[in-house]
């Protein structure tokens, strides 16, 4: 007899015997009536990584926790049918000399292991390896770098793949690869290897003879694909059909939504088409739906910034802005207060233009300007709705600032953002927009400027020795042997020499003297040096103790700091 899974994980210390009980309990109500290690997992008593290994110890078998690149061999997976292998989750591997291995999830599923080793007609060991794993490797198989667009193309009928590529009203799944039109594989790949490089945005981009396909990865363009201007117009109009756009109009601008599915991740996408002379320009803004989780210790910030922000948003009431430019991680920073400050006691509402994820908990208002439920029409409504705290996406004009003050005055803490260079220039903006001085000063608390910075690759990271331009840059916080870092480029960071984003920031705390020089309608560098002079580090500043920690480097501070002078 072979040990049970349970008993496995309770000798490991990985169960309790309390938590055995239970989902054993609840086993024959569930539907299917699962197995016990998957209800332990979906319940969340033990990690998955511990439910493979003791499947692996009770059928004696190797552990396979993550497949290299070097282990897979496309031209043997494709010999064999794609469908087959992902519903059984199998994948054939080369891992070292001699026989080959084939990774399964499911040991008792034996007679699709034996159709894959007839199939080969080669020797195989068996070895364990998750579901998801194993199928983000047959994801990398169909979708690798080395299908070029051109290839692609050249499997393009001139007629009929546009009306094949019609399939309207359902999330994407780019695994379902059964009967897949060539132009639908063409944008499948584009979008799994967006996915892939952790890109934000997708720039579909056509000019007089050609079309550039640009992927957004920590904030910078890379060119990825050119495919051939003849097919700009089903590469446009299959990207409109799963954004529910009308194909038939390309002289106006249209906004669209879809979704596509790789493995068991959503990835949200935002369209948005405009005419150009060289015919219509798609961009497509990708949003990670999976669970995603938002915590301010994870944004980046120095610990006394972050500390103070969180202190601000257990205020009872008053408004704090965030300000910086599109894609500056503004909402992800509002995002992170709210998941903080969401409890049972509280009564959350926003209204966000779009919403980009969902918050479990927290009441979202979808911004409609062509309905008339604009961001001060929304306001108004959660206003009847008893809130403790609003969130408002963004303060566009003067009506949104007057009610998001109001509601601040009257006991609501308020969150929005504004588009302003630094955190001095909110109290101009704001004047400019029309609102009067002393409702300005009497309502917000603090506002945060804040950047994102690309982080340098751990893996290609070396040191050099400050140049003289850049200890002049550094300023006082330069020792004399002062060492700065790069990346040299790899194959992890696509030769950039980043991988990944940080948040760098400057707060300005209201006080007094603040609330005194607005009253006075004074310049923001003159509210700026005064808040500099009382200890508020600069966008700059935090930046270059970013650049002398070796978390970033110096040339990436000043291009995003370059209208940070005092």
């Amino acid at each position: 007899m072979r040990e049970r899974i349970g008993q496995l994980l309770l000798k490991n210390g990985r169960l309790k015997p309390e938590e055995l009980a239970e989902a054993l309990e609840a086993q024959p109500r569930l539907p299917g009536r699962p197995r016990i290690g998957e209800i332990l997992v979906e319940r969340g008593l033990a990690q998955p990584g511990d439910v493979l290994r003791a499947l692996a110890a009770q059928w004696e078998l190797p552990v396979i926790e993550s497949i290299p690149p070097a282990a897979l061999d496309r031209e043997l997976v494709l010999t064999m049918p794609f469908e087959f292998l992902r519903k059984h989750a199998l994948l054939p591997l080369r891992l070292g000399e001699g026989s080959l291995t084939v990774a399964v999830a499911d040991p008792l599923d034996v007679k699709a292991y034996d159709a894959v080793v007839t199939a080969l007609k080669r020797p195989c060991r068996r070895a364990l390896c998750a579901a998801a794993t194993i199928e983000d490797a047959l994801t990398r198989c169909y979708y690798q770098e080395g299908d070029s667009s051109s290839t692609l193309l050249d499997e393009l009928g001139e007629e009929g793949d546009l009306a094949r590529a019609a399939g309207e009203g359902q999330t994407e799944d780019l695994m379902d690869v059964a009967n897949r039109a060539p132009i639908v594989k063409l944008v499948n790949t584009i979008f799994y290897q967006a996915v892939a490089a952790r890109a934000s945005d997708i720039h579909v981009e056509p000019y007089e003879r050609s079309v550039r396909v640009r992927f957004r990865i920590d904030g910078v363009l890379h060119e990825r694909f050119n495919p051939p201007k003849q097919y700009l117009g089903a590469l446009v109009s299959r990207l409109k059909i799963m954004a529910h756009l009308n194909i038939a109009e390309t002289r106006l601008p249209q906004d669209g939504r879809s979704k596509i599915k790789i493995g068991e991740k959503e990835i949200d996408i935002r369209v948005s088409t405009i005419p150009t002379s060289g015919g219509e320009r798609v961009v497509l803004r990708l949003l990670d739906k999976g669970g995603r989780r938002f915590n301010l210790d994870e944004l980046g910030f120095a610990p006394e910034a972050r500390e103070r922000f969180r202190r601000l948003t257990r205020v009872s009431h008053g408004i704090v802005l965030l300000t910086g430019p599109t894609g500056s991680g503004k909402t992800t920073t509002l995002y992170g207060a709210l998941s903080e400050i969401n409890t049972e006691q509280r009564n959350i509402l926003t209204a966000e233009d779009p919403i980009e994820y969902v918050l479990p908990g927290v009441g979202q208002m979808q911004v409609h300007p062509k309905i008339g439920l604009t961001f001060a029409s929304c306001l108004r409504h959660i206003l009847r709705q008893d809130p403790n705290v609003i969130m408002v996406g963004e303060i566009r004009d003067g009506e949104t600032a007057e009610i998001a003050i109001q509601a601040a005055l009257t006991g609501h803490l308020v969150f929005s953002t504004l588009h302003t260079n630094d955190s001095a220039s909110a109290f101009t903006r704001l004047l400019d927009m029309g609102v009067e001085a002393y409702l300005v000063s009497s309502s917000i608390i603090a506002v945060m400027a804040q950047r994102l910075v690309r982080v340098i690759c751990p893996r290609c990271k070396a040191s050099h020795p400050a140049g003289a331009d850049e200890r002049l840059v550094l300023g006082a916080q330069s020792a004399p042997e002062a060492l700065l870092w790069r990346g040299q480029g790899c194959a992890h960071c696509m030769d950039t020499g980043y991988h990944g984003r940080t948040g760098i920031c400057e707060m300005l705390v209201m006080d007094d003297e603040a609330r005194e020089q607005i009253m006075k309608r004074l310049a923001a560098n003159v509210i700026k040096q005064a808040a500099v002079r009382k200890g508020m580090t600069t966008l700059r500043d935090d930046g270059v103790r970013k650049a002398l920690a070796g978390e970033t480097t110096l040339d990436e501070v000043l291009r995003v700091t370059q209208d940070d002078v005092i």
